[in-house]
């Protein structure tokens, strides 16, 4: 299957005034983008430097760039501590020559620390996993594939159960030894590694920081902590609850997803991560390609009535989503909050065929057939 990733006409278009920052999940597919990107743009000569490649690294800190392409790559420059001061300097005095595209396994934006002296030089995308939006044609069994293999295109694109574990245990383990290494002054890898293995069993219900401290005998602090980092190389993302006036809502919780939902044993804890990366990305673009405010949350009160995700644009709410694994009555949630929020339609997704308009706020259709309706990327 031959992909060609949602994010190839931003990188181009954003290319022409500034640099173009991609981020993403390890193993997500940027080294393949920008090579497939780069292809056409450059006649002879490597416009692909990679910082973890020695000769790479020493033609990118000499500033030796080749003199006959157009856009260069940069690929996990980040590991380098001055290296927005490097790339300052590069896109400074080469843009009239040059166009730069930059990427990495870390969340760039967050790895800037200490004031942005790129302000104003670079647009920041994020590269998410393979969606339903991207696949031609998506169904329900296209829907069932993507849900067993999780969205990475190596373990989705071979198909192959065997193939998939092999790269769940090589994956986890570059994460927290090349890239928390790389990227963190922390000394309890072992611990962050046994986090790892805990949160799967975690997700989908309200994450207590507590309880895990508890399980890992350490700091509440320090988890917290750990969990940030997590956050910050990709493996995991959180999302906060959404209040209403007229609803005693939950304020504090959070609830927790990974980016490869293929990890979780359960079907319908995994279906609903899978939903929940799907709705995260769509966030993603709106705010990376349309400068959006677009937030994911969910809806829980104090009595424990849920929605599973809230979309909201500039503090708005867009449209609500409940996941079902499979084909079954409207939950009584979706009424209830209705009534008492001012999120103008709900959506009930499941791994099914049925498709039921209830009336003009409720609707009951298989995720793929939300996922066209809403023309998620």
């Amino acid at each position: 299957m031959d992909l060609n990733r949602y994010l190839s006409p931003l990188i181009e278009e954003f290319l022409e005034n500034r640099m173009v920052f991609l981020g993403g999940p390890r193993q997500v597919g940027k080294t393949t983008l920008c090579l497939k990107f780069l292809t056409d743009k450059r006649p002879d000569g490597d416009a692909y430097l990679n910082w973890d490649d020695l000769s790479s690294r020493t033609k990118i800190k000499t500033g030796q760039l080749p003199a006959n392409q157009k856009v260069i790559c940069f690929d996990e420059i980040h590991k380098f501590k001055n290296w927005r001061s490097l790339i300052k300097g590069l896109y400074d005095t080469k843009k009239h020559k040059h166009q730069f595209l930059v990427t990495g396994s870390a969340r760039l934006d967050h790895y800037r620390k200490g004031g942005d002296s790129l302000l104003g030089r670079y647009r920041y995308l994020r590269l998410h996993p393979i969606t339903l939006g991207e696949l031609k044609s998506p169904n329900l069994k296209t829907t069932e594939t993507l849900l067993k293999f999780g969205g990475f295109p190596g373990p989705f694109l071979n198909g192959t159960d065997r193939n998939l574990k092999l790269w769940q245990n090589e994956r986890t383990y570059r994460i927290i030894n090349d890239d928390i290494r790389d990227l963190e002054r922390v000394k309890e890898i072992n611990s962050i590694e046994l986090l790892t293995d805990a949160l799967p069993m975690r997700i989908g219900s309200p994450l207590s920081v507590k309880n895990l401290s508890g399980d890992l005998e350490a700091h509440h602090a320090t988890v917290k902590n750990w969990l940030q980092i997590l956050d910050n190389v990709y493996f995991s993302f959180r999302i906060s609850p959404y209040g209403s006036p007229k609803i005693r809502a939950v304020k504090k919780e959070q609830k927790l997803y990974l980016w490869d939902w293929s990890t979780i044993e359960e079907k319908g804890i995994r279906f609903e991560n899978m939903v929940a990366s799907h709705l995260l990305k769509y966030c993603h673009f709106l705010e990376d390609s349309e400068g959006e405010k677009m937030e994911l949350r969910f809806l829980r009160d104090t009595d424990k009535r849920e929605i599973d995700f809230v979309v909201l644009k500039n503090k708005r709410p867009l449209f609500a989503v409940e996941c079902k694994s499979g084909e079954k009555n409207l939950s009584p949630h979706i009424p209830y909050f209705q009534m008492r929020t001012p999120i103008p339609h709900f959506y009930q997704v499941h791994l099914g065929q049925k498709h039921t308009e209830i009336n003009s706020k409720y609707t009951i259709l298989p995720f793929f057939k939300f996922c066209q309706e809403l023309n998620l990327p």
